[in-house]
């Protein structure tokens, strides 16, 4: 426990000779804390990957937006007769389309992964909107409880919001938390839908730290605050265009520390493209369902073999990619799996994901 450092820890760690615990019982204290470090801390200190440039006719999203998942996007239920039966939340659908247009979209859930990605499967089918997942094996302990620690993101947390149910998932970091009550299967709730003004709005005006205005909204009803804020913005946007002959006001803007000018216009073009995007999903769904069975054939042979693999997987050290299945899913010679057909014109399509990868790609997303 108290030998030298090597190199490869000294990487790890991200120290040098210079700064890492020099003494033999330094080191050993170290090493020690690390043994119980393992079951309180995140598998790994960057839990996303660095930001990828966006396609050049993508619109680049400045900020991160994390979202749970129980309670918000979905519930589950049990009983005697059905067992464990998850139900989706009105208006999710709508909610990741259209949103995913302004954020890097990420859901942070504090289920595992096991049982976590089958119901994100179910939600995003074709990886079309949520950008990453990250389950309870990224999140650390803390007095018992599961905490989403935005330390470890590897994003500039004065552009990232989390959008949560339960203050106690998002401890280390409330000043970047929306708080919104949680969803028990009210089939005519609107609560996820209700507080897309407010986050559109935070992207549309960009400020420079969404920090100071989320804390503004700590203890509120942020749907219903907001739309308070907008109506009164309004108001006085109309008043000022009228006692100065049309100039441009930034009473609303002001809030976000930018003009108010262009953001209905934003919001028109952004539900115009959620409505384009949604007519070539339907028009291109065999193509999509067929890249769907070729990523499902490529994960299905790369899965782990063994509990080691496991184990490296949830570490963020996937299996190696099977070079020659990649050729013959490519020729079409994996048996059920039929050939890969050209993709349709103006479709983006991206490399398979491999399995254990932190970002999901998103496959045949139009440019």
């Amino acid at each position: 426990m108290g030998r030298e450092w090597e190199p490869e820890e000294l990487k790890g760690k991200k120290m040098t000779l210079e700064n890492a615990p020099a003494g033999r019982w330094e080191r050993t204290k170290t090493r020690y804390q690390e043994m119980f470090n393992y079951f309180s801390e995140p598998v790994t200190t960057e839990l996303l990957p660095p930001r990828a440039p966006p396609h050049p006719q993508a619109p680049l999203k400045q900020y991160t937006l994390l979202i749970s998942l129980d309670d918000l996007l979905v519930t589950s239920t049990w009983d005697r007769q059905h067992g464990w039966r998850t139900a989706k939340r009105p208006g999710v659908d709508y909610f990741l389309a259209y949103i995913s247009q302004f954020y890097e979209l990420v859901v942070f859930t504090t289920q595992y992964s096991y049982t976590a990605l089958p119901i994100l499967d179910q939600l995003d089918r074709y990886n079309f909107y949520i950008e990453h997942r990250l389950f309870r094996e990224h999140t650390r302990s803390i007095n018992g409880e599961a905490v989403k620690d935005s330390s470890y993101l590897n994003r500039d947390l004065s552009k990232v919001i989390l959008l949560d149910t339960n203050p106690a998932h998002v401890a280390t970091h409330p000043e970047n938390a929306v708080i919104i009550p949680k969803w028990k299967g009210d089939p005519k709730d609107n609560g996820l839908v209700a507080v897309i003004p407010f986050l559109e709005s935070i992207a549309i005006y960009k400020p420079p730290d969404v920090r100071p205005i989320l804390s503004a909204y700590h203890g509120k009803d942020v749907p219903t605050e907001y739309a308070k804020l907008e109506a009164e913005g309004k108001r006085k946007h109309i008043e000022n265009w009228t006692q100065n002959k049309g100039s441009r006001s930034n009473s609303f803007g002001s809030f976000f520390g930018v003009s108010v000018s262009g953001g209905s216009g934003r919001r028109r073009e952004a539900q115009q493209q959620y409505l384009d995007e949604q007519a070539q999903i339907a028009k291109n769904k065999d193509y999509l369902e067929s890249l769907l069975k070729h990523e499902q054939a490529l994960m299905a042979a790369q899965a782990p073999s063994n509990i080691w693999e496991a184990i490296e997987a949830v570490r963020g050290n996937p299996k190696a990619v099977d070079e020659e299945l990649l050729e013959r899913l490519g020729k079409g010679g994996v048996e059920g799996v039929p050939p890969l057909p050209p993709p349709p014109p103006g479709m983006v399509v991206n490399p398979l994901v491999v399995p254990g990868q932190q970002g999901q790609g998103q496959e045949g997303k139009k440019a």
